[in-house]
């Protein structure tokens, strides 16, 4: 599974849409950003883990990493 349909399968499974999240992101963080720069990021995989991590936060999903 790529990072794009894993951030989309969480997307999905808890109710946003990626309007919604840019919007909440850029509300919450002063931003500019939009939709389909998210989106080219996802695709291209260059994607920060700070923004994925923020991502989490706003859909109210924590990441956990299992040793």
């Amino acid at each position: 599974m790529t990072i794009k349909q894993e951030i989309k399968s969480y997307l999905a499974r808890s109710g946003w849409t990626m309007t919604d999240l840019v919007s909440a992101l850029n509300e919450k963080h002063n931003r500019d950003d939009s939709v389909q720069n998210l989106s080219n990021k996802l695709s291209r995989g260059t994607i920060k883990y700070k923004e994925v991590k923020e991502i989490a936060d706003i859909i109210g999903a924590k990441i956990n990493w299992n040793f």
